[in-house]
């Protein structure tokens, strides 16, 4: 089935589909949105695995030109507003798109310069379409097999991979997802998250094959307009990345507003420390609170934690999704007992075809058809995992191999430590020292002396870092994660 028609299958045309700023999308108008654009980028040429380029931040356009890339069997690479000309560059003569879409705004000289041969789509030329009454153009057929997008992944964005996602891994992780979280017809989530990031593009899949409504942030960097909207719109749904929780848990005023309408929650893409999960919790005693992880070789999602097993298996993702085989493995390719530590690997029908054009890349991460994630965790005798760290994140002290999130965990209990990241320096007599960086709420009056302090109590010697460097702001890539390789330049 084509994954347009699958993601609207369900659809309302009465309810509202899409929220963004001003203007409020029924799923009636969105569906017509969708069969104009895609006639649009028929009369340019697009057809059955062409590749089209979507640039820029959420909006009305974005979904549009995804969902019509999608019904015309062609393919969908979206690209980061934050991304430099230079990488895109780079980017762009990876992937090869035929035709870019985007709003006027994110196209600048020089980014329109990256694809100056390319034609490039607006909302003007849809507006004109729409009143010009043209033909729909019919869905393309899709094999499960078939690619459906292009996803690029995290990291410096000159290094970043495009993986290869099919129509089978939309739409398998997306029944999965919304059976792990029972999403209905009436939720309305609140989305930060941009739609180039797979659990951006997660929420999209979700709540439109429900049937659900979603509101796109107007300003995703300034948490009290995004507390405003959704008071505004009665959200029902919040989803972020660790970055996201920290700030609205420390650093906004979350804590003392009552936000009755939400009543859903999840937290992915990274380790959200225990201790501001049970935070969330606290203040939020009725709402659901899923825990999950993923990765974009995956779709989008592997594991969550259900919302009543929050408080028994604090920590935990969870096991696997329904139809997501997760294992944790040894170096010898066998089961970890309880306590042992060993490597995530996935099957199921959402596991991508690795990436593009890396052959070498992709046997190393896909093997016999499993993704070897390169997280490391742990499991309970219940089969519930608990990640350590990201196999490159561990820290080799005094000839040990220390977890950076445990570090980072001591210091957030601290409740003036908004964000804490941990990495190691070379050191010729410890291997490497261990250097922690935070950041502190605004006025907060917290010596570096006390987060030692605070580790010196309750983490083993060889833990302990050596030196604690309070920043203004952490760096982060455009998902909002932690870059720690930024953090290692600076030394």
């Amino acid at each position: 089935m084509n994954t347009a028609d699958y993601l609207l299958e369900h659809r309302d045309d009465q309810r509202t589909a899409l929220i963004d700023g001003d203007r409020t999308y029924t799923y009636a108008q969105l569906h017509i949105l969708v069969d104009v654009m895609a006639n649009v980028l028929q009369m340019h040429g697009i057809g059955v695995q062409d590749r089209v380029g979507i640039f820029g931040a959420n909006s009305w356009f974005w979904v549009v030109a995804y969902l019509a890339t999608l019904k015309l069997g062609a393919v969908a690479v979206p690209f980061s507003p934050a991304v430099r000309p230079p990488q895109l560059r780079v980017m762009q003569q990876r992937v090869q798109c035929r035709v870019v879409c985007g709003l006027e705004a994110h196209l600048s000289p020089p980014v329109r310069a990256v694809f100056a041969d390319l034609p490039v789509l607006t909302p003007t030329l849809i507006d004109a379409a729409v009143h010009a009454g043209p033909p729909w153009p019919a869905s393309v057929a899709c094999a499960p097999h078939d690619l459906a997008a292009l996803m690029l992944t995290s990291g410096t964005t000159a290094q970043a991979r495009a993986v290869c996602v099919t129509h089978g891994n939309i739409q398998a992780n997306t029944n999965s997802i919304i059976a792990s979280l029972n999403i209905v017809y009436d939720d309305r989530i609140m989305v930060v998250l941009p739609f180039h990031y797979c659990f951006g593009t997660s929420l999209l899949h979700t709540h439109l094959r429900m049937g659900a409504s979603l509101v796109l942030a107007s300003n995703t960097i300034l948490i009290e307009v995004v507390l405003n909207e959704i008071e505004f719109h009665q959200c029902t749904s919040f989803a972020g990345v660790p970055s996201i929780y920290q700030m609205l848990l420390r650093n906004s005023t979350f804590p003392r507003r009552s936000l009755a309408s939400l009543r859903t929650f999840q937290q992915a893409g990274g380790k959200l420390q225990p201790v501001l999960v049970a935070e969330l919790a606290s203040l939020r005693p009725a709402a659901r609170i899923f825990v999950m992880y993923g990765q974009t070789e995956a779709t989008a999602r592997l594991s969550c934690l259900p919302a009543d097993l929050l408080h028994s298996k604090l920590g935990s993702i969870g096991r696997g999704l329904p139809g997501v085989e997760l294992r944790v493995l040894n170096a010898a390719g066998e089961d970890v007992r309880p306590g042992e530590v060993g490597q995530i690997v996935a099957r199921g029908a959402n596991i991508t075809a690795g990436y593009l054009d890396e052959p070498e890349a992709t046997a190393l991460s896909f093997i016999d058809g499993a993704l070897h994630t390169g997280d490391m965790a742990t499991v309970d005798a219940e089969g519930f995992i608990f990640i350590v760290d990201r196999q490159k994140d561990f820290i080799k002290s005094l000839g040990h191999r220390v977890s950076s999130y445990e570090i980072e965990a001591c210091a957030m209990a601290l409740p003036q430590v908004v964000a804490a990241a941990a990495i190691g320096v070379p050191d010729p007599l410890l291997g490497e020292l261990i250097r922690l960086f935070v950041t502190l709420q605004p006025g907060a009056d917290l010596p570096t002396e006390a987060i030692l302090d605070q580790c010196r109590r309750n983490l083993p010697r060889y833990m302990v870092p050596r030196e604690v460097r309070v920043l203004d702001q952490m760096p982060m890539n455009q998902q909002g994660k932690i870059l720690k390789t930024a953090l290692r330049e600076m030394e």
